[in-house]
């Protein structure tokens, strides 16, 4: 009998294409997405209605916060795996409507490691992210780095959902992984994403916003990648860290719980991502230069090394290629 998998965020970005993914290998699978109104919901709906055409797809529309509901659904599906994806996503809309990332994924988070309490779940993923290292100069950024300064309102409730997953890991021995994921890109991606909104204006002759002329690095991961990686990684559980293969204080010594990066762990000009898009379009973009944004950090590299030693992880898409698979499938889906 195949592994049962409980996605949360199953209508976005990455949670969508992890979900088929497994569904293409014939595993069940169930969805739970809010499909709040963040970004266009037509889009969530389409993500949605291809993961409907599987018989192993079940679906519920809900809250993270609603734990009676949540609950319900975890109860009656009886996965063995959680795979936690869901959650209020964007550093600048976090500056404004902070509560909204409260409720979402610190009190969503925490209902989801209460139900894997629960239910004995045989490994709990719970996606965190990159901007947890915050202004961090030291790079590559490792497992092993200081997080205690983040500087977006988004970045600190992905910290506090880490620190919550690692405390009920010790109490409860819960198998946790936690993920920090590094600048994710590709097809049906996040419109509010800067390559999302670079293309469309783009193409429809507007203004780009370039903030700091730029002159801003990120480590851009491709969407297949990621998944690769989170499919290598589910069977394989966490345990306490009594083993001298890896010396790293991101796999707990007290908990069988570790932190891992998940990036292409190459950076890319902010520039060249952009004239990467232009080139791909063969339509020149007409520039607007601004400073940086609050919240925003100049750089992030990702150290995913030990993610490799545990699984055999290896991000192949160069960002070139990246971009060109992104705006094929852009151009289809908005024809």
């Amino acid at each position: 009998m195949k592994t049962k998998l409980f996605i949360t965020g199953s209508s976005g970005f990455i949670g969508f294409h992890v979900a088929k993914r497994y569904l293409d290998k014939g595993f069940k699978v169930y969805g739970f997405d809010s499909m709040n109104n963040y970004y266009d919901v037509k889009l969530k709906r389409s993500r949605l209605n291809i993961l409907k055409k599987y018989k192993n797809f079940s679906f519920t529309k809900g809250n993270l916060e609603n734990q009676k509901k949540l609950n319900s659904s975890i109860n009656k599906f009886k996965p063995s795996i959680i795979i936690h994806l869901a959650a209020q996503a964007g550093v600048r809309y976090s500056i404004k409507n902070p509560k909204i990332y409260l409720n979402s994924n610190i009190i969503g988070t925490f209902n989801v490691i209460e139900c894997a309490k629960k239910l004995k779940i045989r490994h709990l993923i719970i996606g965190s992210s990159s901007s947890v290292y915050g202004a961090n100069k030291k790079f590559p950024f490792q497992e092993i780095d200081k997080t205690d300064r983040q500087i977006s309102f988004y970045a600190a409730t992905k910290k506090s959902t880490e620190n919550i997953a690692h405390s009920y890991s010790s109490l409860w021995k819960i198998p946790i992984t936690v993920l920090r994921f590094f600048t994710v890109y590709g097809p049906w991606g996040r419109p509010d994403m800067a390559y999302f909104k670079f293309t469309k204006n783009i193409l429809r002759g507007k203004k780009i916003d370039v903030y700091n002329k730029g002159k801003m690095y990120r480590d851009y991961t491709y969407i297949d990648d990621i998944v690769d990686g989170i499919v290598k990684l589910t069977n394989k559980i966490p345990k306490l860290n009594s083993s001298k293969k890896y010396k790293n204080d991101s796999i707990s010594h007290i908990a069988p719980i570790r932190t891992l990066n998940i990036g292409n762990t190459k950076k890319v000009l902010l520039s060249d991502f952009i004239s990467a898009i232009e080139k791909s379009l063969n339509k020149k973009a007409v520039k607007r230069f601004l400073p940086m944004q609050k919240g925003d950090v100049y750089s992030t590299l990702s150290d995913s090394s030990l993610l490799r030693r545990i699984t055999g992880y290896n991000p192949k898409t160069k960002y070139k290629d990246g971009i060109k698979k992104f705006l094929n499938w852009y151009l289809d889906y908005y024809s």
